[in-house]
């Protein structure tokens, strides 16, 4: 029908121009920011898969950081245990030493002089502190505690949580000290070399033992972190997946939406003459 109050042609024209443009608009900010989702109006449900996501891989990062300190931790444990155990091999041997007849009674008090000397550092070694806390023991005495239960943080949940306790280290440890005070060394390689041998070799094996269940510890935090690594990469395809600009699409589709604001633009001035038609018939 031809109208002068009543241009369908134009208005058609008008809208297919208006979605073009909006089409455009929205290619031109994917293609500018690199994200499909700029707004919760792109994709509202995408945006809330993609909020979860986003916040999981925050977590996870943070998780695999707090796992690299906890091997951290563990590594320094094992190596104040190495250092321990070092010096009670040279307590072994300096009881092994004195307790053949052709160590004489001065040699003996020589050896008992080092002995206690070893004894001494054995536990300053122990009361060692990482980051400001005491690692291993409180305080030197035979009320000292070695260790204490530990929660290690391994996931961006709270249920993913390690929980370590080191009491049968502490049992290891504590069967290799009987002497819990210098005094109890007085005359121990002098008269009792033979108990020597026998506490400070199980000492060794206990402190070995020690070692096992740290680097046990320190194996199970590795795997985890392997875990959480290939988590992160998975979860980050699959965020990228919903949110990313897929270029080659966009580009395809702003091509377009380009090509059909210029023909809507061109059928919009074509409508326009369609008034100057009506006017003529009037002539």
């Amino acid at each position: 029908m031809l109208s002068l109050h009543t241009n369908s042609s134009s208005l058609a024209a008008m809208n297919a121009f208006d979605r073009a443009s909006r089409a455009q608009s929205a290619s031109a900010t994917r293609l500018s920011t690199g994200y499909r989702i700029n707004s919760s109006m792109d994709d509202a449900a995408g945006l809330q898969i993609a909020t979860r996501l986003e916040s999981q891989m925050s977590g996870t990062q943070v998780a695999m950081r707090n796992i690299q300190n906890g091997i951290s931790l563990m590594q320094v444990t094992d190596g104040v245990l190495d250092s321990m155990s070092s010096m009670l091999v040279r307590m072994n041997e300096l009881a092994i030493q004195a307790g053949d007849a052709s160590s004489s009674q001065e040699d003996k008090l020589a050896l008992q002089t080092e002995f206690n000397e070893m004894y001494r550092q054995l536990w300053r070694t122990a009361d060692v502190t990482y980051n400001g806390e005491h690692l291993m023991i409180s305080h030197v005495g035979e009320t000292a505690k070695f260790y204490k239960p530990m929660s290690f943080q391994i996931g961006a949940d709270s249920s993913e949580a390690m929980q370590v306790d080191f009491n049968e280290v502490q049992n290891y440890i504590g069967s290799g000290f009987r002497y819990t005070d210098p005094t109890d060394l007085v005359d121990l390689l002098t008269n009792h070399a033979s108990q020597a041998i026998d506490d400070t070799s199980k000492a060794i094996e206990a402190m070995a033992s020690a070692r096992s269940i740290v680097g046990a510890v320190a194996n199970r935090l590795d795997s985890s972190y392997r875990t959480l690594s290939n988590l992160l990469e998975n979860t980050t395809v699959a965020h990228g997946r919903i949110t990313d600009t897929d270029f080659a699409a966009e580009s395809a589709q702003a091509v377009s939406s380009q090509m059909l604001m210029q023909s809507s633009s061109t059928m919009l001035k074509q409508a326009d003459k369609v008034k100057e038609l009506a006017l003529s018939l009037l002539q």
